[in-house]
C-alpha cells in the first residue's frame, strides 16, 4: 500500500511532464526530420535541416552574439549577486531585510514588463536618458544594454541562492577564525568564498542556458532598435522568426534542437572545468 500511495503522489507530476514536455519535444524532434517542397509538398528529409543549421551563417553570428553576452553578463551579474550575499550575510548592513527584498524584487517583474519599463528608459525620443545624450540602443551598446536588464532581473534570483548557501556553514568555522584574529574581509575569502563554490557553480549554470535562450528582452526592444535587433539577432529569436513568420516549422525545429545541444555542450564544459579546477 505504501509503495503504491508513493506513485499516487508523483503520478500528477508525471503526467504533466510527459504531457507538456515529452511529447511536445518529441513532436519537434520529429517535424525536425521533414521538411516542405513546392512540388510533393511535406517530404522526409533526415538530418538535411539540420546540415543546413549548422552552415547557416545567420543562426552561427546568433550563437557567437549570445556566447559573447555570456562571457560580459554572467561575471557581472554573479559578482553583484555575490557582493549582494556577502554583505547581507556579514552582519554588518543596517536593515539587510529592507536590502535583501530590494534586490530580490526585480526577479518577481515577469521578462516582458521589464524589457517594457527599461525600453521605455532607452527610448531615444522619450526616454530619460536621451535627455543625457546617451543612446543605448545604437548596434555597439545594445548587447550590454540588453545585458543591463537580464542583470536587473536576475541578480537577486542568484543572490538567494547564494545567501542560502552562506547560511549552511557551520558557526564554529567563523568562531574559530575570530579567535585566530582573522578579519572580516579574511574570513570572507578562506571561509565564505569556498563553502560559495558549489552554489555559484549552480547560478554558473542556470546563466549558462538562460544566455543561450535569451528571447524576451531582444524580442520586445527589437521595436525600438529594429535595424540593430534583426529576426536573427539570437538563435531563441531566429528560430521563433523562422516558424511563425516565414512558416518554416520543421527546419525551426532543428534550429531549436541544436541550440539545446550547444547549451548541454557548454553548460558540461562548465561543470568540467570546474571540477578540474576544484582538483
Amino acid at each position: 500500500m505504501t509503495k503504491r500511495a508513493g506513485y499516487v503522489f508523483v503520478a500528477p507530476f508525471l503526467i504533466f511532464f510527459v504531457l507538456l514536455f515529452l511529447l511536445p519535444l518529441g513532436y519537434a524532434g520529429y517535424l525536425s526530420l521533414f521538411k516542405d517542397q513546392l512540388v510533393g509538398g511535406t517530404v522526409f528529409a533526415g538530418l538535411a535541416n539540420y546540415t543546413r543549421a549548422l552552415t547557416d551563417p545567420q543562426l552561427m553570428q546568433g550563437v557567437l552574439r549570445v556566447g559573447l553576452f555570456f562571457l560580459i553578463q554572467v561575471p557581472v551579474m554573479l559578482a553583484i549577486s555575490l557582493g549582494a550575499a556577502l554583505a547581507i550575510d556579514s552582519g554588518l548592513l543596517r536593515a539587510a531585510r529592507v536590502f535583501r527584498l530590494g534586490v530580490f524584487i526585480p526577479y518577481a517583474v515577469p521578462s516582458v514588463v521589464a524589457a517594457l519599463m527599461w525600453g521605455y528608459l532607452y527610448g531615444p525620443s522619450f526616454g530619460p536618458l536621451s535627455r543625457f545624450g546617451v543612446d543605448l540602443l545604437t548596434g555597439n551598446l545594445m548587447l550590454p544594454a540588453l545585458g543591463n536588464i537580464v542583470t536587473w532581473e536576475f541578480a537577486g534570483y542568484n543572490m538567494i541562492i547564494l545567501y542560502a548557501a552562506l547560511r549552511t556553514v557551520p558557526a564554529e568555522r567563523y568562531e574559530a577564525a575570530a579567535v585566530d584574529g582573522a578579519s572580516p574581509l579574511r574570513t570572507a575569502w578562506h571561509i565564505k568564498l569556498p563553502a560559495l563554490r558549489p552554489a555559484l557553480l549552480l547560478c554558473l549554470v542556470f546563466s549558462v542556458i538562460g544566455s543561450f535562450q535569451l528571447f524576451a528582452e531582444p524580442n520586445l526592444i527589437q521595436r525600438l532598435a529594429p535595424n540593430v535587433i534583426h529576426s536573427s539577432y539570437t538563435p531563441n529569436l531566429y528560430a521563433y522568426s523562422l516558424a511563425f513568420t516565414s512558416q518554416q516549422v520543421n527546419y525551426a525545429a532543428a534550429v531549436s534542437f541544436l541550440l539545446g545541444f550547444v547549451i548541454l555542450v557548454v553548460s558540461y564544459a562548465v561543470l568540467l572545468t570546474a571540477n578540474r579546477s576544484r582538483r
